[in-house]
């Protein structure tokens, strides 16, 4: 069998008529450097905090001069407002996606649910960044998150109201207080799990039991209880006229 093309360079392929193909490796295409640099100050702002993170530390960790960093972003502050921005833009592609696909049913508070906690899953940084930025800098966050959870919250907020109308959701729910509390246990949940994971054991095995407890807590906090399934073990009870 013939060995693919390998290198980084396009290479030709000579056809039967003597006509060439351009043939690409399979070389996977890397992160261009303002993106390795957003990744970088995501990390280190993440983990230190916006006030503790020098673009030096920055430039270290990209392996790039800090004047390369410059050439790109101004200054720490518009390289700090492109990392959010980046962060916020996925909910901004990804709700109305969600929310057009799913109607106004069951699956689309478990469809905003799961990209929810999947997105800060994938890269546990983005959530301990959120959490940063609440503590650290409350002011401008508090306006951020009002443009991307405000539509959120009034998407799944119409759906819970409609089955609390119709007595498939609990009377009880405060709705937008529910919201938020979902996404902060969300939050803190991926943003802590590699500290407080250890109790349920290392590994996806105690991530995955934050994720279903997570789960069966918001939707057992929703869900009228006569309308959740019973997965226990059935009772027989006894016929009528029946002595045990």
């Amino acid at each position: 069998m013939r060995s693919l093309p390998t290198g980084k360079d396009c290479l030709h392929e000579r056809l039967p008529s003597g006509k060439t193909l351009r043939v690409t490796t399979a070389t996977p295409v890397e992160k261009s450097t303002p993106a390795q640099i957003r990744a970088a100050a995501m990390e280190l702002f993440a983990n230190r905090g916006f006030e503790a993170t020098t673009l030096q530390a920055v430039a270290d960790v990209v392996g790039i001069s800090k004047q390369a960093i410059l050439h790109h972003f101004k200054s720490k502050e518009e390289l700090h407002d492109a990392v959010l921005l980046e962060l916020l833009a996925h909910w901004q592609r990804t709700l109305p996606l969600l929310l057009v696909s799913t109607g106004a049913t069951k699956r689309r508070f478990e469809a905003v649910f799961s990209e929810l906690v999947a997105f800060f899953e994938q890269n546990p940084a983005r959530a301990r960044l959120v959490l940063r930025e609440l503590l650290d800098r409350p002011e401008a966050t508090r306006r951020t998150l009002g443009d991307v959870i405000g539509p959120w919250m009034q998407a799944i907020g119409a759906y819970i109201r409609i089955g609390q109308e119709r007595g498939v959701h609990r009377a009880d729910v405060d709705v937008e207080a529910y919201l938020l509390e979902v996404f902060q246990l969300a939050l803190v949940n991926v943003a802590t799990a590699n500290v407080t994971g250890v109790v349920l054991g290392d590994g996806l095995a105690g991530r995955d039991r934050f994720t279903r407890e997570l789960a069966r807590i918001a939707h057992t906090s929703l869900v009228s209880p006569r309308h959740v399934p019973h997965t226990g073990p059935s009772r027989a009870t006894p016929k009528e006229g029946h002595r045990s």
